[in-house]
């Protein structure tokens, strides 16, 4: 079983910046990781992915001001939010695709959430 564990976030300012982390343990077969969000009655958006050849993909949302990147020999993502919104306070969430094995079935693992507050 894959373990997800985030840090960073807090609180931010509009129109400056936090980071957040994210380390999965467990497999070593990790794919694709992403950061989603999800505000009180909404559902989880998708933020930010990236690939295990480090190709990422935003949501229009973010784009432009966030940043995802990654590690492979630690397994890790950060994700870079600059000119934070007001919008972008909600929780946090990483999400590890991975397999059991070489050749096993896709999977995926959740951490448990971080928070990110913007205000001013």
């Amino acid at each position: 079983q894959v373990q997800v564990v985030e840090s960073g976030g807090g609180l931010g300012q509009p129109g400056g910046s936090l980071r957040l982390f994210c380390i999965a343990s467990g497999s070593p077969f990790i794919d694709d990781i992403a950061w989603y969000r999800q505000a009180s009655g909404k559902q989880r958006e998708l933020v930010a992915s990236i690939t295990r050849g480090a190709s990422p993909n935003y949501a229009d949302s973010v784009k432009g001001r966030f940043l995802i990147s990654r590690d492979n020999t630690k397994n890790s993502v950060g994700l870079t939010m600059n000119n934070l919104k007001l919008e972008d306070t909600t929780v946090y969430f990483c999400n590890v695709r991975y397999r059991r094995w070489y050749g096993a079935d896709e999977d995926d693992a959740w951490g448990q959430g971080t928070q990110v507050t913007v205000s001013s």
